[in-house]
């Protein structure tokens, strides 16, 4: 790799600090309470990013900056920074483990090269643990898993990686096996050096550990891991298998290398092991990231399409290609304003200069490019290929837009983020707060792309929606904390939605005649029942030319803006399969304008023709709950119209699983510590929209009539 030569603002020159092969973009993935934070801070202390190991139980993490953070202990935003270990430069993301947060997660993982999964050895596989996973497969986005926690009671090594291979249907390859459990935890068995690291108990922050010989009573095991380890490989690679099918020394480098192709070609997932509170384990966890996670060169070069003629582009992460790369963050920031977080894809991006925003068409310019670590900043003049920074100046640029050279424009794939399900109405103090909360709002919603902001003229109230109450809690905790407004908030509210069972035909038409030209628009449309989760699917069968092709596209746009307000209570319609058939239109008075207006009013018309049913958000449930209290747990729950689909022991508590409505989990949180003793604890993330029980549904609506 040739470094590229940069000059700055004072003509010196400016080289990449590390070769591209050398750069690990990574993120920290796991269940809430997994021990990620905990983890990430170990490894920023062993590179010497930070000289003070920091605790999330006593607010002293450094990538939990937030005051909101350090109070609750969870990690509520990604954080990221950057560290260097031997000849490596290792972009870190952490990112939050509570599933109303896992947009953040969603937006790392688009952005990112490789993955950190952090198990806990008690918890195992946890509801979010499951969900990470599934994103990272989304993103194929190659993983390593370390299973922590290995000094708590309970802690079961082999059981969690039983569980990786049942739930995640990966295939599991431990490099390490755990020295002793629990306790007597003392450090890890290297399965491909056979040789045991084992940590001084006399150094509590883990710096000195000695390697020895294997103790006789675990070289059995260890030599059955060795040799599952080099029989999957072969699987692989001809050259293992070859050696190892005729008894030949197969080498430590061999095997490394045979390791990180894997795993870079997402074929097998590598486990290790460790205690990130007891300082065990983490130097290997980082050696593991460096030897076997990819380099942005190891990663499929960036595919996007070019916006002038809509034609396939692909982008070499090299400093010498054209300029490129997505913004997959926003970030209010107290003093600079605005940052947007931006991972280069190709070429390399200076201070002061233009970019190109082929999402939006607008050319703006890079005021100042800043690294973070955490909520610090280090201003760089120009930063390369596979780095990822933030730069400030950036107006119009949001939240999965690219930015890219004028001159070669192209549009990478966009990120996809999951609809809010619960809302609530939100007015300013006094007077003097209404424009601050404005101002406030819009900052957050440019933020977080789950936060959604919209006024309503009927009842004059602002409404906020989010993935959870949490997750609004939190924002409306920034709101006086960051932006200091006074706000008043209502009682949150499901997001609902509407439908239809019954195929309908209707007809939509707007005639208005003016001096002058008048407006014609007429169209004929079929609505009949969708896909689960499909939105409103528009076909088009217009034939003959009964409506000119360019006024169909404003006929789909009129059916979308209806289907935004549905006629049973006003909520969004969704699920429903609509047919364009037939129409006509008039050679002079009919416009784009027209066109959509006779859309809206044919859906309008067919909801009111066949009464719509509503939707319900259904969430997936798990609760841990001591035995004693399985019960009156069960008894509320059922109450709540909850489908209890298992009931599995694990360690000395009780997993309680299934689907349950949102709109019966408010204030859930306070009823199971009550009913508990404060002893179990719940997660749930959405499942689906089902349909609301005909008792339920005449409720809702004899609460919008009171409205």
């Amino acid at each position: 790799m040739v470094n590229q030569i940069v000059l700055d603002k004072k003509n010196n020159v400016m080289k990449r600090e590390f070769p591209l092969e050398k750069l690990r973009n990574i993120g920290l993935m796991a269940h809430i309470d997994a021990g990620k934070t905990t983890t990430t801070e170990r490894i920023l202390y062993y590179t010497g990013r930070v000289h003070r190991l920091g605790d999330v139980d006593d607010g002293t993490a450094t990538m939990d900056w937030m005051e909101q953070e350090q109070e609750r202990g969870i990690t509520i935003t990604s954080a990221s920074t950057a560290c260097f270990w031997g000849d490596h430069r290792i972009n870190i993301i952490d990112t939050p483990g509570h599933v109303d947060f896992t947009v953040e997660v969603e937006r790392s993982l688009r952005i990112l090269d490789g993955g950190v999964i952090v198990f806990c050895a008690v918890g195992g596989v946890e509801p979010q643990s499951e969900t990470v996973w599934r994103q990272a497969e989304k993103y194929k986005v190659p993983r390593i898993a370390f299973i922590n926690k290995m000094d708590r009671i309970g802690a079961d090594f082999y059981n969690t990686m039983e569980q990786m291979q049942e739930k995640l249907a990966c295939v599991c390859v431990p490099i390490q096996i755990p020295l002793g459990k629990e306790s007597s935890f003392m450090g890890i068995i290297d399965l491909i050096n056979m040789k045991a690291r084992v940590y001084d108990e006399n150094d509590p922050k883990g710096l000195k550990f000695e390697e020895e010989e294997i103790p006789t009573e675990l070289i059995e095991e260890s030599r059955h891991f060795h040799d599952s380890l080099i029989a999957t490989l072969g699987e692989f690679d001809e050259i293992i298998m070859d050696k190892y099918v005729h008894n030949q020394q197969i080498h430590s480098d061999e095997i490394k290398q045979a390791l990180r192709k894997a795993t870079i070609q997402n074929k097998i997932v590598l486990v290790l092991c460790g205690s990130s509170l007891k300082n065990k384990g983490i130097q290997f966890l980082i050696d593991a990231i460096c030897d076997y996670l990819p380099s942005p060169l190891d990663v499929p070069s960036m595919k996007g399409i070019n916006p002038v003629n809509e034609q396939g582009e692909e982008r070499i992460a090299s400093d010498d290609d054209k300029f490129c790369g997505l913004a997959f963050k926003i970030m209010s920031d107290p003093y600079v304003g605005k940052l947007t977080f931006i991972r280069v894809y190709s070429g390399i991006l200076k201070s002061g200069s233009y970019v190109y925003n082929s999402n939006k068409n607008v050319k703006e310019r890079i005021g100042k490019i800043v690294q973070m670590h955490a909520n610090k900043q280090q201003i760089r003049e120009v930063i390369f290929t596979g780095d990822i920074a933030a730069a400030v100046g950036l107006v119009k640029t949001k939240t999965g837009d690219t930015i890219c050279d004028e001159t070669a424009p192209i549009i990478l794939e966009s990120i996809d983020f999951p609809k809010p399900v619960i809302f609530m109405a939100i007015e300013p103090s006094t007077k003097v707060d209404q424009e601050k909360l404005s101002i406030a709002l819009g900052r957050l919603q440019e933020e977080d792309p789950t936060f959604k902001v919209n006024y309503e003229k009927d009842t004059n109230q602002t409404i906020i929606s989010g993935m959870g109450e949490l997750h609004l809690e939190i924002l409306v905790d920034r709101l006086l904390r960051e932006f200091k407004v006074q706000a008043k908030v209502g009682r949150p509210h499901v997001a609902y939605k509407e439908t239809i069972t019954e195929k309908v035909s209707s007809t939509g038409k707007h005639v208005q005649q003016t001096g002058g030209h008048g407006q014609y628009g007429h169209c004929v449309i079929t609505m009949e029942p969708g896909e689960v989760n499909s939105g409103i699917e528009f076909v088009n069968k217009i034939r003959g030319g009964a409506i000119p092709r360019e006024f169909i596209s404003s006929v789909k746009k009129g059916i979308e803006s209806a289907a935004q307000s549905g006629s049973l209570a006003g909520y969004e319609v969704t699920d429903i399969k609509v047919i364009l058939v037939d129409g006509s239109f008039h050679e002079v008075d009919s416009s784009e304008l027209a066109f959509k207006m006779a859309g809206s009013i044919a859906f309008s018309e067919g909801l009111k023709k066949r009464k719509p049913i509503f939707l319900e958000p259904l969430m997936n449930l798990e609760v841990l709950v001591p035995e004693e209290y399985m019960g009156e747990i069960i008894s509320d729950l059922n109450s709540r119209r909850s489908k209890i689909e298992s009931m599995e022991p694990k360690a000395n508590i009780r997993v309680i699983k299934g689907k349950i409505p949102l709109s019966e989990m408010f204030g859930y949180a306070t009823d199971l510590r009550s009913l508990s003793q404060g002893r179990a604890t719940y997660t749930m993330e959405f499942a689906y929209y089902e349909r609301v029980p005909e008792r339920i549904a005449n409720k809702i609506i004899g609460k919008e009539e009171a409205k």
